[in-house]
């Protein structure tokens, strides 16, 4: 999939105090972010309070670096009385005033 699937939810930059011992952005920082996207969109749909209660799978696809800027784009799959499933995608731009270039970085299902 060469496009991002869902709607922009949260956009942000990684920052040197988001690295692992790697130099990479902590994986933990990223779910954080995809928490956020996907609570954003499911609020935005119920204009109600909303949890996350579960997520169902997760793939890292390639790492995050310092200086990214971090696209998270949320797919709303189903909607039901009392829940929502979301699916939520993070794409990153590594050169953002060069290029429109993005690449995939991880995925999740909640």
């Amino acid at each position: 999939m060469n496009a991002p699937q869902g709607n922009l939810a949260l956009r942000t930059l990684a920052m040197p105090a988001d690295t692992n011992l790697s130099g990479d952005i902590f994986g933990g920082w990223i779910m954080s972010q995809m928490d956020m996207a996907g609570g954003l969109a499911a609020k935005n749909l119920s204009n109600s309070r909303v949890s996350t209660v579960s997520v169902e799978s997760m793939t890292f696809l390639n790492p995050v670096k310092v200086g990214d800027v971090v696209c998270c784009y949320a797919d709303i799959i189903r909607v039901g009385n009392t829940s929502m499933r979301i699916k939520v995608e993070v794409w990153v731009l590594s050169h953002p005033f060069k290029s429109d270039e993005r690449q995939k970085v991880t995925e999740d299902l909640s």
